[in-house]
């Protein structure tokens, strides 16, 4: 695991993309993909906290790559970036897991904080997860003697 949270931003438009490459890279370790397949291949392959995914791109579609990446690994965050801002949309994504849903185009600063709430969560959400595995141990008939 990096020591920084690592963040990987899918979008198709190179504007959004790099604009939030830039925005994200003092605090957190930023990769970038241009498109879904391109995007699950870095998450198969590589530690990711947190991806911030466009829902409308060539190929597999954002709700395509948000299923298959909440498949793979439910813990982590996506907050989707779109403009195709749609209620439906909206309701669609968290429906499939999206922590948060944000209209293009985006402010700085409520990405940035929306960013660092949703590393938070999942921080809180594996400690939680980990101190439930501890207890569990301690629990079972093996560990007591």
């Amino acid at each position: 695991m990096p020591s920084k949270e690592t963040i990987l931003v899918v979008d198709d438009e190179i504007g959004p993309r790099e604009s939030l490459r830039v925005i994200l890279k003092p605090l957190y370790e930023v990769h970038t993909a241009v498109a879904g397949e391109e995007a699950l291949r870095f998450i198969y392959d590589n530690y990711v906290d947190l991806v911030l995914l466009d829902l409308n791109m060539p190929g597999r579609s954002g709700f395509g790559v948000l299923r298959a990446i909440k498949d793979f690994r439910p813990d982590i965050e996506v907050i989707v970036i779109t403009g195709y801002g749609s209620l439906e949309n909206a309701k669609e994504a968290i429906r499939l897991g999206a922590e948060d849903f944000i209209p293009k185009p985006f402010n700085v600063a409520d990405i940035t904080a929306i960013v660092a709430k949703s590393l938070e969560r999942r921080r809180d959400n594996l400690n939680v997860k980990h101190l439930t595995e501890q207890i569990k141990t301690l629990r079972s008939p093996a560990h007591k003697n």
